[in-house]
C-alpha cells in the first residue's frame, strides 16, 4: 500500500524501458550466446551465493551487506516477500531457465521457492516479510523499525497473519503454480495451501480483506482496524482473480489431489471467480457518484477509511482501475452486466476532474472525493515523527504529502475508447479466446513472467516485451558486470537507522511534505547522494534484457 513500494506491476511495466537505466561501460565486448549465458550465470551465482539469506532476498544491499533494505531497512536474517523480493527473483531465475535450459537457474528458482515455503503462513498466504531467525526476531523488528516508520502504518503492528497487499502473496503463489506446471511436484502442497488461502479468505459476497486470517485488534493510532475491509487498493481483488484463473485453466480438478487438495475443485474455483467479479458490481456506488473507494465496509459496501491518510472517500484511481477490470470481465465472460454501468463511472470521473489551474505535471484528478459532497479531500501532515505526528484531510490543494499523492493522472479517454469498442461487439466476439470459457488445459501460462507485466490475457504467449533491447545493450551488460558478479547501481532510496522512539514534542524542521520525518523516523526516503550497491530490481531488468537478446538470436 505504500507509494514508494516498487511493486511487481511498477517494476515490470517499466521493464520495457530498460534502456533508460544508467548506461553501463561500453567496450568491444562480443555479445554472442555463450558470453550472454556466462554473464547470466555469473550474475545469478552472486545473488544466490552472496546476497541470498537461506534462498531469499530483500530489495537492495550495500556492497559489504552491512545494511540492506526491503520496503524498510531489514535485519540481516530477513527476506522480503513484497516485489521485487524473493518471489520476483524466483520468477526471474525461472525465466532464465526457460531461455537457456541451464540447471543452475532452475536450482536458484527452487531455492527461492523453498525460502517462501518455509515462511508460508499456516493459512496459506504470506506476510510482507519473513525472518529466518524466527518469530521473536520478527516481533522485535516490528517493535523497532516497523513501529517507528511514521508513514508506513501497515508496519506499525505485527498481526501474525498474511496479507494480499502489494501482490506479495499473489506473486509467491504464482511462482508455486509455475513450478508445479513445470513438473516440480514438491511444490504442489504449497500451491494448494495458497489456493485455499485465497478461497477461505473471500467473503461470501465475493470481496477479499487485506489480511487473513482475520484478527481482533484495535487498529493503529486510535483508528479502527482496516485490514478486515473489502480491499481494492493495489488491485487485491484483480490479483486474486488472475491467480485463480491461471490455476483453473492449467490444473482444474487436478488441484484437488491428496490431503492438501481436498475440496479444491474446479467448481469451487469457478464460484470464487464469479463472486470475485460480481463484488465489483455490488460495491459500485449509486450515480452520480458511481465510483469506488480503496476499501469498502463488508456489510454496507460503502467506501471506508483505512490508514490515517486514507479518509472515507471515493478514489479516482481505484475507480479507473475497477473500470478497467470490468472491461476485462466482459472479455472473460461475455456477460454484458459487467459493462452496463461503466458509462456512469466514466461520467463521474469527468465530473470530478481537476480545474485547469491545478492540472500541473500531467495530473488530471484529485485522489480522494468525499461521498455526498463530491468535493476533493487533500492530505496533509504535521509533527515530526510517529509519536507526535498526525495526518489530516482538508480542501487545501497546496503543500500536500509527497509520499502519498493527493493527485492522479488518469486516461479516461482511453477507457472510453475501450468501452466503445467492447459495446460494439457481440458477447461472443468480446470473449473470444477467454481462458475462463475455454476447456481446462487448453491455455498455457506465459513462458516469461518478468520481461513485462503479464496477465491472464497473455496465456498461450511468450509474454515478451513489445520491443527488443537496443543494439549494444547486451554488450554493455556483459562489460558492466563487476568482478564480484553484480551490476553496481545507485541506491537512491535510504533510511535513518533505528535510534529509538521519537519525543512527544516535534523537533525543529519542516516535515509537512517530506518523505521522512526527524531522525527517529525509519521510513525510507529518496537521497540526493546515492551510493552504489546491489539491487534486485536492476538484476531482474538486466536479466530480462539478456533473455530478450537470446530470444532475438533464436528467431
Amino acid at each position: 500500500m505504500s507509494a514508494i513500494c516498487l511493486n511487481r506491476r511498477t517494476l515490470l511495466a517499466s521493464a520495457a524501458a530498460a534502456l533508460a537505466t544508467p548506461a553501463l561501460a561500453q567496450t568491444g565486448t562480443i555479445a554472442d550466446r555463450p558470453a550472454i549465458v556466462a554473464t547470466m550465470k555469473r550474475a545469478a551465482a552472486f545473488m544466490t551465493d552472496e546476497a541470498a539469506v537461506e534462498g531469499g532476498y530483500v530489495w537492495t544491499y550495500l556492497p559489504d551487506f552491512s545494511r540492506r533494505w526491503g520496503e524498510l531497512e531489514a535485519a540481516p536474517t530477513m527476506i522480503w516477500v513484497q516485489p521485487p523480493g524473493t518471489g520476483t527473483m524466483g520468477h526471474a531465475f525461472l525465466d532464465a531457465y526457460h531461455a537457456t535450459g541451464e540447471q543452475q537457474f532452475l536450482d536458484a528458482t527452487k531455492s527461492a521457492a523453498d525460502a517462501l515455503v518455509r515462511g508460508q503462513h499456516p493459512a496459506g498466504g504470506w506476510n510482507y516479510v519473513i525472518d529466518t531467525a524466527g518469530e521473536d526476531s520478527l516481533r522485535q523488528w516490528y517493535a523497532t523499525y516497523g513501529q517507528n516508520a511514521w508513514r508506513m502504518e501497515e508496519f506499525h503492528r505485527y498481526y501474525g497473519n498474511a496479507t494480499f497487499d502489494d501482490a506479495g502473496t499473489s506473486e509467491a503463489s504464482q511462482l508455486m503454480l509455475r513450478l508445479v506446471v513445470e513438473g516440480q511436484q514438491d511444490y504442489l502442497g504449497a500451491l494448494q495451501r495458497a489456493v485455499r488461502f485465497v478461497l477461505d479468505s473471500q467473503y461470501e459476497n465475493g470481496g477479499w480483506p487485506q489480511r487473513f486470517p482475520l484478527v481482533e485488534n484495535g487498529g493503529v493510532h486510535g483508528h479502527a482496524d482496516y485490514t478486515r475491509l473489502i480491499t481494492f487498493n493495489d488491485d487485491v481483488a484483480g490479483e486474486n482473480l488472475e491467480f485463480l484463473i491461471f490455476v483453473l485453466q492449467t490444473l482444474g480438478n487436478r488441484l484437488a489431489s491428496g490431503r492438501e487438495g481436498r475440496g479444491l475443485t474446479r467448481a469451487r474455483l469457478l464460484s470464487s471467480i464469479q463472486r470475485g467479479m460480481d463484488i465489483f458490481l455490488a460495491t459500485q456506488q449509486p450515480a452520480p457518484q458511481a465510483g469506488w473507494g480503496l476499501q469498502h465496509f463488508p456489510d454496507t459496501l460503502k467506501p471506508a477509511p483505512a490508514r490515517t491518510y486514507e479518509p472515507e472517500a471515493l478514489t479516482t484511481h481505484t475507480t479507473a482501475n475497477n473500470i478497467q477490470q470490468l472491461l476485462n470481465f466482459y472479455r472473460l465472460t461475455g456477460e454484458a452486466k459487467y459493462i452496463e454501468r461503466v458509462p456512469e463511472a466514466l461520467d463521474w470521473l469527468d465530473s470530478v476532474a481537476l480545474p485547469p489551474e491545478l492540472r500541473l505535471n500531467g495530473r488530471t484528478h484529485p485522489t480522494f472525493i468525499e461521498p455526498g459532497t463530491n468535493q476533493p479531500w487533500y492530505i496533509h501532515r504535521r509533527g515530526s515523527n510517529v509519536v507526535n505526528g498526525e495526518y489530516y484531510a482538508d480542501r487545501n490543494p497546496n503543500d500536500t504529502l509527497v509520499h502519498y499523492g493527493s493527485f492522479r493522472t488518469l486516461n479516461v479517454v482511453g477507457l472510453r475508447e475501450q468501452y466503445a469498442t467492447l459495446a460494439g461487439q457481440t458477447p461472443a466476439e468480446a470473449s473470444a479466446g477467454s481462458p475462463l470459457l475455454a476447456r481446462t488445459g487448453t491455455r498455457t501460462l506465459p513462458r516469461y513472467f518478468t520481461l513485462r507485466d503479464v496477465s491472464w490475457q497473455d496465456m498461450g504467449t511468450p509474454g515478451r516485451r513489445p520491443r527488443a533491447p537496443g543494439a549494444g545493450r547486451a554488450a554493455e551488460l556483459i562489460a558492466g558486470l563487476n568482478a564480484r558478479g553484480y551490476w553496481p547501481m545507485p541506491l537512491t532510496a535510504t533510511s535513518n537507522p533505528y535510534i529509538g522512539p521519537g519525543s512527544a514534542t516535534p523537533t525543529g524542521g519542516e516535515y509537512r511534505i517530506t518523505r521522512v520525518g526527524d531522525l527517529h523516523d525509519t521510513s525510507p526516503w529518496i537521497t540526493d547522494y546515492p551510493v552504489e550497491g546491489v539491487s534486485t530490481e536492476s538484476f531482474v531488468r538486466n536479466m530480462g534484457d539478456l533473455i530478450e537478446t537470446l530470444e532475438g538470436m533464436a528467431q
